[in-house]
């Protein structure tokens, strides 16, 4: 996914700001040392030892090594017998976590990561602005927003009910995405806002400000930071 793999970039984080929160709240604290990395890191000989395919995130666990935010979560709860509610045995709890999780990819993530590509990083490439292109894109994540408050929260306090799971953790990364461009996506949407608030506190309050600080603080970055490769990947993405 090209537009997982700017956004990522454009926040210098070798692991998706998902996995910060993930590893900490999960207590897999040991994990969480080296997830950040230089703008374009990914792209390097040394980066392409762990993931050939030079995309963010990835996981070097010894001698194992293993691309994607959602793979790589699923890894470590698995791995590290987290508690039951991030990823529940019961079958049924499970099953509406990877119901999320599957849904996201080409819902709440691509229409994120296009508002955040058209009115973030394109500016930062030298290229165009399309106002048309950002208003479709908002058009489009409010559509997506609309079917995730019916569908997956409801009335419920988290996507799988009374606790939070690895697909609230998943989500809300998602919905910082647009906010850190200046778009709140949780004005004028009180289920939306109060299901964030609930996620925070389980979170902890300073860990998600942490987690997301470099995506709230995007807007900061000049030009002069994004290396030449993200410039074309910018090139290529506006010609699709």
């Amino acid at each position: 996914c090209v537009c997982a793999d700017l956004a990522a970039a454009a926040v210098c984080c070798v692991s998706d700001p998902v996995l910060v929160p993930a590893l900490h709240s999960a207590e897999i604290l040991h994990l969480s040392g080296s997830c950040c990395s230089p703008i374009g890191h990914h792209h390097s000989e040394e980066f392409g030892k762990v993931n050939v395919l030079k995309k963010v995130p990835a996981l070097k666990d010894g001698a194992f090594t293993l691309a994607e935010s959602i793979a790589i979560l699923l890894y470590l709860s698995r791995k590290f017998n987290t508690p039951d509610h991030w990823y529940p045995s019961d079958l049924q709890k499970r099953a509406q976590v990877d119901e999320y999780l599957s849904w996201q990819h080409a819902t709440i993530r691509e229409k994120g990561c296009k508002i955040f590509i058209t009115k973030v990083l394109v500016p930062l490439a030298g290229q165009p602005f399309s106002p048309e292109t950002l208003e479709e894109a908002v058009e489009e994540l409010n559509s997506a927003l609309k079917q995730f408050e019916e569908k997956f929260l409801q009335d419920k306090p988290f996507i799988v009910g009374n606790e939070i799971s690895l697909a609230d953790l998943v989500a809300i990364v998602e919905l910082m995405q647009p906010v850190g461009c200046g778009c709140d996506i949780f004005e004028n949407r009180p289920k939306l806002a109060e299901w964030r608030s609930r996620v925070e506190e389980a979170v902890g309050k300073e860990l998600f400000q942490q987690a997301h600080e470099l995506i709230l603080n995007v807007k900061n970055l000049s030009t002069t930071q994004l290396p030449p490769e993200l410039r074309e990947h910018v090139k290529q993405f506006l010609k699709t």
